[in-house]
């Protein structure tokens, strides 16, 4: 059942002072809008040069590269949320309505945003305690990944692995679990294991080693050098063997020493074992 309404009942006044007052309210709210926009990306100006006027003063502070990138994002998410605050408020949005919201909402984006505040907490605890800095190679005992430290920020650390993947990790479980840093230190010990025939000149072998760790040119001559048996296996006996080097130089120096022995065993034959079967065939004799 529908309702009818009389052309007397409508006031037409009312529709024709709306439609005469709305060009000039449109014009208005463009006007608003288009002013909102320039001032937008006047803000964005201005935040670019704030965060390179900040980036340069912790530079020439000499501020760790991971805390200058950490500041960097904390400071440009503030700044967007108060030119956005700064851009309603000026639509007729109250300021203090909305606090009063935000206020009476803060637990409930709390409980939601946990996994993310936890990230955050935990990206200013790498920051404090510098378990690793930005260029350290570090490895995480959790899940296995490594690579190189390439950004800490607010909530997440980009590692840049050898084959220049990314991978992000939260802020929150890398302050709470194990991990190892590999370029903490500047030199690093490199060890040697080497298999040889039990039936091999154990001496000779230990020899071999010992002169091609000595005459490796980016082995620290300063640290001790030593040869040794590490084990006696079931088909070889282990050489084992340590040396020092600079850290930027332990995977040249530990594929070319195993290289170099390889060849150098070849040329004294001593046998490197493998496994092998050997097969004894029993022959048997048929009575007659």
């Amino acid at each position: 059942m529908g309702i009818l309404l009389s052309s007397d009942k409508i006031d037409t006044g009312a529709i024709e002072r709306f439609l005469e007052e709305l060009p000039g309210k449109a014009l208005s709210l463009g006007v608003r809008v288009l002013l909102a926009l320039v001032v937008f990306f006047i803000c964005i100006k201005l935040i670019k040069l704030v965060r390179k006027i900040l980036k340069r003063a912790l530079t020439k502070a000499n501020a760790d590269v991971g805390v200058i990138q950490f500041l960097d994002s904390a400071v440009k998410a503030v700044l967007y949320l108060l030119v956005i605050f700064m851009l309603a408020t000026s639509f007729g949005l109250d300021a203090a309505s909305v606090i009063a919201v935000v206020g009476s909402a803060g637990v409930t984006v709390g409980l939601a945003l946990q996994g993310s505040l936890s990230n955050l907490a935990g990206g200013v605890l790498i920051l404090l305690l510098k378990p690793f800095r930005v260029g350290d190679y570090i490895i995480e005992d959790g899940h296995s990944n490594e690579g190189t430290v390439h950004e800490i920020g607010l909530f997440y650390t980009k590692l840049k692995t050898g084959d220049n993947r990314i991978v992000v990790l939260p802020n929150g479980s890398l302050a709470n679990t194990s991990l190892t840093n590999v370029t903490t230190s500047d030199r690093r010990r490199v060890d040697f294991n080497f298999g040889i025939g039990y039936q091999c000149d154990i001496n000779k072998a230990k020899d071999i080693v010992k002169e091609i760790l000595l005459s490796e040119e980016k082995s620290l001559k300063n640290e001790d050098i030593s040869v040794f048996v590490a084990n006696l296996a079931a088909s070889e006996v282990t050489i084992g063997a340590r040396c020092w080097t600079l850290t930027s130089d332990y995977w040249e120096v530990k594929w070319g020493v195993t290289e170099k022995v390889k060849y150098a065993f070849d040329k004294a034959d001593i046998e490197i074992p493998y496994n092998k079967m050997d097969v004894y065939v029993k022959e048997t004799v048929e009575k007659q």
